[in-house]
């Protein structure tokens, strides 16, 4: 019987998402033996042409080269998995949607008649079908073991929608907020890091983008509360999931 193809693919991005996949090391080589890695640049300069059983794809699409790519991906791809802030919804490069992207390379590069960009940065379901999005910036590898396995096994990944306060509980970290007045994208966030800023008394920046039950309209007066005014709220939203984030204010 012969092994399903696992491809990984990289648009607009900082590699981080696939370095998490390289950094499960142990784990790694036990999915190795699974499946036939058919294209991985990252890891190996061998590649094998598609059709790909699992396709995973980090980054945003931000130029036409990139729109026409994904398409070429997604034709070649049984399932499509986006993985990161990037791919899932169009990172900290987003931020261009919010400004004026010419203004930019004019006053950036000496001829802007060479750059070739897109005027927003977009995740990769905003132009074809995905079959899976995994948030995090960057992913969690666990979460991702989890994703790869379960789409090979033919069944839906155990990934949890629950927002970041979940897991604080479960750790037994006190609610920075309450406790200390501290901004906090926490209540709103999906889970998947661990809570780690507030276990070290911090707010959560939003790393891994809307949870699914977010209700930002009712955390903007909380934050106006600790201290925020409006431009200081948009600041505090336009990080690494700018544009998610945006939407859910808009919706």
């Amino acid at each position: 019987m012969t092994a399903p193809t696992l491809a990984v693919f990289k648009l607009a991005s900082c590699d981080g998402c696939q370095l998490t996949l390289l950094d499960c090391e142990d784990e790694l080589l036990a999915v190795a033996g699974k499946v036939r890695i058919a294209h991985f640049l990252e890891a190996s300069s061998q590649v094998a042409p598609g059709p790909y059983d699992l396709t995973l794809v980090e980054g945003s699409v931000t130029t036409p080269s990139d729109l026409d790519r994904v398409r070429e991906i997604r034709a070649q791809s049984r399932f499509l998995v986006t993985i990161g802030a990037c791919a899932t919804a169009g990172g900290i490069q987003a931020l261009r949607d919010f400004a004026d992207v010419e203004e930019f390379t004019r006053t950036v590069y000496a001829r802007p008649d060479y750059i070739d960009t897109l005027a927003t940065s977009t995740p990769v379901s905003a132009h074809v079908d995905v079959d899976f999005e995994l948030r995090g910036c960057p992913i969690d590898k666990g979460r991702l073991l989890e994703v790869i396995t379960a789409f090979l096994a033919g069944r839906k990944p155990d990934v949890p929608n629950h927002s970041v306060c979940f897991q604080c509980k479960r750790r037994g970290t006190v609610c920075v907020t309450v406790a200390h007045g501290t901004p906090c994208l926490g209540p709103v966030t999906h889970a998947g890091c661990g809570a780690i800023c507030p276990a070290y008394g911090r707010g959560c920046y939003g790393c891994f983008g809307p949870s699914g039950s977010a209700n930002l309209p009712a955390l903007i007066p909380l934050l106006h509360r600790d201290g925020m005014d409006d431009r200081d709220v948009a600041r505090f939203l336009r990080t690494f999931n700018a544009a998610a984030f945006d939407k859910e204010v808009r919706s």
